[in-house]
């Protein structure tokens, strides 16, 4: 099935980017990439019936939905500053980062004067289910925007919620990313409270594992603890120190006290400034820095 109607750009087909571009194209959508660093998700989604755009301004030329897969706020203003010259009247550029919102309000405001549309679709869940088609996804968008957008998304998100207004979706992935990371430092500090007493983590696991306390996130940050498995979520330790500092900002804003948050902060902070910013560095090795600083190997 081939859809006339929008003609796809995507931009950062990285960790989570790749599968959900690869759902696009193989849902029936025109898709054009452009190359950053890694050429071979761009190899991979050509050999699937992608383009390859030489610049993100010829990119924004021949697309009329641009979604944007980034690591943060400078990165998207950077790639929509470059997109700019070429964006058409009429386009859309929707933001699948996690980004500050006040940056995503005023990227909105600025887009909005060339009469182009912008909206933020950020995720949750894992390259897994990005590559599955079955990732979930919080909207933030005026009601006829989302319309518009609800289909493409639907191409790579099993869940799609949507949340309000422009700047809303990453208010919301924000508080979606406090309660994650703060199940990470949690998790993490009881793995070594538990070794510390002498529990080990497979008999923690079995009290822990299919009872009230066990959830999605539990089951992969485990897989490493348990398995050894250092890819069981690939979500790296310093982006999820980048995105608590997100939530202390907007905690900030809105002077809002952050007792928890920043207790995470400090423990994401103490990894990643111990050698833990690497990119193959994940959130669940975040037990591995925690234990190390209670004298546990």
């Amino acid at each position: 099935m081939t859809h006339a109607k929008e003609t796809v750009g995507f931009v950062g087909v990285g960790l989570m980017g790749h599968g959900m571009a690869k759902n696009i194209v193989e849902k029936g959508y025109p898709l054009t990439v452009h190359a950053h660093r890694n050429r071979a998700p761009v190899e991979d989604l050509l050999g699937r019936g992608a383009t390859e755009a030489a610049s993100l301004q010829e990119m924004a030329g021949v697309s009329s939905m641009i979604f944007l897969c980034l690591t943060g706020s400078p990165e998207v203003t950077a790639a929509v500053a470059a997109l700019k010259p070429g964006l058409r009247r009429g386009s859309v550029i929707i933001d699948c980062s996690t980004s500050d919102p006040t940056v995503t309000e005023r990227l909105a405001a600025d887009l909005a004067d060339i009469g182009v549309d912008f909206a933020d679709a950020p995720l949750s869940r894992t390259p897994k289910e990005a590559w599955e088609g079955k990732l979930d996804c919080m909207v933030g968008a005026t009601d006829a925007v989302f319309a518009r957008i609800e289909p493409v998304i639907a191409a790579w998100a099993g869940k799609i919620v949507h949340v309000g207004g422009v700047g809303d979706g990453h208010k919301m992935k924000l508080l979606n990313n406090f309660i994650s990371l703060g199940y990470a430092a949690l998790y993490s500090e009881a793995l070594a409270m538990s070794r510390k007493v002498g529990i080990p983590a497979a008999a923690f696991d079995k009290v822990i594992r299919g009872g009230r306390m066990d959830c999605g996130f539990y089951q992969t940050f485990m897989g490493y603890a348990l398995e050894g498995n250092r890819e069981a979520h690939r979500f790296t330790l310093s982006n999820a120190y980048k995105d608590i500092r997100y939530v202390e900002s907007m905690a900030n804003a809105a002077t809002l006290s952050t007792t928890m948050a920043s207790a995470v902060k400090n423990c994401l902070a103490n990894a990643v400034a111990n050698g833990g910013d690497g990119p193959e560095d994940y959130l669940p090795h975040l037990a591995d820095f925690v234990a190390r600083a209670n004298g546990i190997d």
